[in-house]
């Protein structure tokens, strides 16, 4: 058995020992130092005969079970991978400032960017939430995060638009530009858009891959008139049922191809998650309602969206700053 020792927490006292070169500590209801001594053996033999709490990769898995099915287990799946080769072995009690703080130091050197950091480090601590609601873990630790990143404010003018289109050699990579600037889709959305989710009798695309899921950034939008002909020529020309494809086959990425228009256009800093920022700042720059932005981007709810883009409408604090005009009669 290790050494027992007294120690003071939260105003109280309690008892604390070193196991595998960590401090197990615990809070005590003893008021005196001699009443302290005489519970601290209880609480030992208490924690010792306790079955071993999970480790982080427990919880992580349990909680994908418990959420399958669902877009936030597809993307914990890939958030797990960093966090959980560094974490999955630990126990909630063994996670420490210092211990996140040398996850986010490794991310860092990988050339991982802060606001990554801050989603995976916040998903740990969903899963450690989660652990606790469902009683399988007794303390969430604190995990300290990089601070969230603002918006970005890069996003394309009409005449960078134009640049871009005419530099896009390729008919998929145009295609594909096009599609995500009139939807306001991910990359990933256009890339895994089917023929049969392309409605031309009612001008509508559904983003979605089933009516289920996933729909994380992802809805069902009108098609405008220049989208229409472009995707009525694609059709006829298909030879898969995937709307961006090359030699009859889907495509995973197209990083190659967009970033080599991007660097004819003359165009720095622009990825194609920038053409859905530069859709819905366009959007919000022609006054169309905070709603219809958030149904069109595919978000939960609009004040994402009014986080994000309200400061690119014209109206956009207007009344208030007549208020505040100071300078009026009356």
């Amino acid at each position: 058995m290790p050494e027992l020792k007294i120690g003071h927490l939260r105003g109280g006292l309690c008892v604390y020992w070193y196991e595998n070169g960590r401090r197990q500590r615990h809070q005590l209801e003893a008021c005196t130092r001699k009443e302290a001594e005489a519970e601290a053996l209880d609480v030992y033999k208490r924690e010792a005969l306790r079955p071993s709490a999970p480790t982080v990769s427990d919880l992580w898995q349990k909680y994908l079970e418990e959420r399958k099915g669902r877009p936030v287990a597809e993307t914990m799946i890939y958030t797990g991978k960093p966090v959980l080769k560094h974490f999955g072995a630990l126990r909630a009690d063994q996670i420490d400032a210092p211990c996140c703080r040398s996850y986010a130091d490794i991310r860092y050197k990988a050339g991982v960017q802060p606001g990554t950091v801050w989603t995976e480090l916040g998903h740990l601590t969903t899963v450690l939430n989660w652990g606790k609601t469902t009683r399988l873990i007794d303390h969430v630790p604190s995990i300290p995060r990089p601070q969230k990143p603002a918006p970005k404010d890069r996003y394309l003018t009409r005449q960078e638009i134009k640049r871009l289109f005419d530099a896009a050699s390729q008919p998929h990579i145009k295609l594909a530009i096009l599609l995500m600037l009139s939807t306001a889709a991910r990359v990933g959305a256009v890339l895994e858009l089917t023929w049969d989710r392309v409605d031309f009798d009612r001008n509508q695309i559904d983003l979605r891959k089933s009516a289920s899921g996933p729909r994380k950034g992802r809805a069902v939008v009108p098609m405008n008139p220049g989208l229409r002909d472009a995707l009525l020529g694609a059709k006829q020309a298909a030879l898969s049922d995937y709307v961006i494809e090359w030699a009859g086959k889907p495509l995973k990425k197209i990083t190659r191809g967009f970033s080599s228009a991007a660097k004819a256009a003359g165009l720095e800093d622009v990825t194609p998650h920038v053409l859905r920022h530069t859709s819905a700042v366009h959007m919000a720059e022609a006054g169309i309602p905070m709603s219809e932005i958030s149904q069109y981007m595919g978000h939960s709810n609009t004040s994402i969206t009014e986080r994000v883009y309200a400061r690119f409408s014209p109206d956009h604090l207007r009344h208030a700053a007549d208020v505040l005009d100071f300078t009026q009669r009356d």
